[in-house]
């Protein structure tokens, strides 16, 4: 099957770049670009472009170069359909399909959205974008191949007009048949953005408009877990193993519009003052469609309403911010007031019977502020405060509060105290299915409220850093084993500890990642692995005269065995397990890689879940839905500075 496909990823680059002089030998590391001939001979200079040329931003970042270092973590992010380390997931058996989470963590992208917990992992934030600043075009490409028929190709164009403006288009494209019935996936991306910063420098904007669909087959899971786990031949193709869902599939739509500007009425340096002005509008829409009921669902015409057996459910937010900024180099604060529209509603009515809204909606009034302290070029405090109110979705507070400091040369410590109160995710609010027992209005919830501390120490010692987190979790919003939400009554508190490091012998490196985690108290209502680890033994070289660099290595992935939650395909999230769940877990996903740089072309191989050549595949993401089998993974990143 023919699918073409398109998209983005840059990073930051770690190049040397110089001055040359055509007289002159002496290099020096310059600020941009390269001057080839002086003029000497004639009123015309020639430039050429380097590293340091091309650049890209997200919004009220720094800015950073290109990165084409081949460093040891890029074979976890390359060697992903989503191009994104994903340590703390397990992978579904096809690619595009989501994850499993292992570890605990806070997403704000699903505050006051609709956003399904599976249909998250290929979405773009209003963070992720990014804007460039480019001496020439520039393109950049990431291929990787998918499970059976189709492809991921994600790419990237920009280019400057001028030295003020610039803009970007992006398209990622995904399609992967998998290996089980009804596994399709099929995702897309459209991305345009472009900045502008006018020649005296007092006036700034960003935009960017993004399309996303996360497109996905629904298979419920394998039907008979014996005849997976006997290794019967018979079943070596997996298209022979029976599946619970036949005709239903799953679609996300997510788009938004957003434009901010900045500008400076003042001189910065008597009166360091800017307006910042953002508006965006952002609609989610999630579909669970399918050609007739399910019978897995039910066993009786009674268990039905009638209702479409396709539903749909949406949420909008228009969201207009005002600003005002003292913007010194190390003391910045920014306040402001944000206005809101926010819908939340499903697409036909829910049966009469039900008595359930067919919309929510309300307008919020709230507050903005940021803080940015930099100490003798050792300490930095960032802190950030959002606040609005609204009738039909109550109070929003959210804090983030980080300090770094640097206390001996090249050794940094990170702590963090973050709180957030919110309503809980729109998905966990409301549904309307053909399903009885899928139908639900949560009405009157309480804000679901996490306190988050925690920090980090990172050494030179082995390039090592260790971590702790601390959670405490009030009003947990949850979907139980009936896929209904529910709120616990007392809190759930989570703890982490973990940490990195890499030692290395001449040319031989060994990169070992752990986290232990434990939830104390109701630790039925979250359930997870005590332990998530991983290894990368690898050899890094170059080769071809130099002309080339070659990383080769294992890298083995465990979690130990837990009673995980099971997976709703009519939700897309995850739910308590039942009485007929299972325990996953407990078994290494073995992976062995070669990976070659040539100039800033990447080629990543690798053989994936190794193991299960010489070993039964006994390895589960969810319950009832097997971890992929062994597969040759190929993944090229192609940067070109035209």
């Amino acid at each position: 099957m023919r699918f073409i496909l398109f998209c983005l990823f840059l990073f930051s680059y770690h190049l040397n770049a110089q001055i040359v002089n055509k007289t002159d030998s002496n290099r020096v590391k310059p600020g941009d670009t390269l001057v080839v001939d002086s003029g000497f001979k004639d009123s015309l200079k020639v430039f050429k472009p380097t590293i340091y040329d091309y650049t890209y931003r997200t919004q009220f970042s720094e800015k950073k170069i290109f990165d084409t270092a081949f460093t040891h973590d890029k074979t976890f992010i390359f060697s992903q359909y989503n191009n994104r380390d994903n340590f703390g997931k397990v992978q579904f058996a096809n690619v595009g399909s989501g994850f499993n989470p292992l570890v605990f963590e806070v997403d704000p992208e699903q505050n006051l959205s609709l956003l399904p917990t599976n249909k998250s992992y290929l979405i773009k934030r209003i963070t992720d974008v990014q804007y460039y600043d480019v001496k020439t075009p520039t393109t950049a490409f990431i291929y990787h191949n998918s499970v059976r028929n189709g492809a991921v190709l994600q790419s990237t164009y920009t280019q400057n007009i001028g030295k003020e403006f610039n803009f970007a288009v992006e398209y990622t494209g995904l399609r992967s048949q998998g290996h089980y019935l009804n596994s399709l996936a099929a995702n897309n991306e459209v991305l345009f953005s472009g900045n502008y910063l006018s020649k005296n420098g007092k006036y700034k904007a960003f935009a960017h408009f993004i399309h996303q669909n996360v497109n996905n087959q629904e298979n419920g899971g394998i039907s008979d877990v014996n005849l997976f786990l006997n290794g019967d031949s018979d079943f070596n193709n997996r298209e022979n193993l029976e599946v619970n869902l036949k005709g239903s599939n799953s679609q996300f739509a997510y788009r938004r519009y957003y434009f901010s500007q900045e500008f400076k009425p003042f001189n910065s340096e008597k009166f360091p003052f800017k307006i910042r002005h953002t508006i965006f509008h952002q609609g989610n829409k999630y579909f669970y469609n399918q050609s007739s009921p399910e019978p897995y669902y039910f066993t009786d015409g009674l268990e039905l309403y009638d209702y479409p057996s396709y539903s749909k459910k949406y949420s909008k937010n228009l969201s207009n911010t005002v600003s005002i900024l003292f913007d010194k180099e190390n003391f910045k604060l920014d306040a402001g007031v944000r206005h809101q529209m926010i819908k939340l509603g499903v697409g036909t009515p829910f049966p009469a019977s039900l008595n359930f809204p067919e919309e929510l909606s309300e307008n919020r009034i709230g507050a903005v502020g940021n803080l940015v302290i930099k100490l003798w070029g050792k300490v930095a405090l960032n802190s950030n405060l959002e606040f609005s109110s609204g009738k039909e979705f109550g109070s929003f507070i959210r804090s983030q509060n980080l300090i770094r400091f640097e206390p001996i040369p090249d050794y940094f410590v990170n702590g963090k105290v973050n709180f957030q109160s919110a309503s809980p995710s729109f998905n966990l609010l409301i549904n309307p299915s053909v399903y009885k027992k899928f139908n639900y209005y949560f009405a009157d919830p309480k804000n679901q409220t996490i306190t988050e501390i925690g920090g980090d120490v990172n050494l030179k010692w082995f390039k090592s850093s260790v971590f702790a987190n601390y959670f405490r979790i009030d009003n947990y919003t949850y979907l139980d084993a009936q896929s209904l939400p529910q709120q616990s009554s007392s809190s759930v508190n989570v703890s982490q500890i973990g940490g990195e490091a890499t030692f290395s012998y001449g040319k031989f490196h060994l990169n070992p990642k752990l986290l232990v985690q434990s939830a104390i108290g109701n630790k039925d209502l979250l359930p997870m692995p005590n332990l998530v680890a991983r290894a990368n033994l690898f050899y890094q070289t170059k080769a071809f005269k130099n002309a080339a660099e070659i990383q080769t290595g294992v890298k083995v992935y465990y979690f130990s065995k837990f009673a995980s939650r099971d997976f709703s395909p009519v939700l897309n999230e995850f739910i308590l397990p039942n009485s007929n769940s299972y325990s996953i877990g407990g078994q290494p996903i073995a992976d062995v890689y070669f990976n070659l740089k040539v100039k800033r072309m990447f080629f990543f191989v690798e053989a994936q879940h190794l193991n299960t050549t010489f070993m039964k595949n006994k390895s589960f993401t969810a319950p009832y839905y097997p971890l992929y089998d062994f597969r040759l993974n190929l993944g090229i990143v192609w940067y070109l500075f035209s």
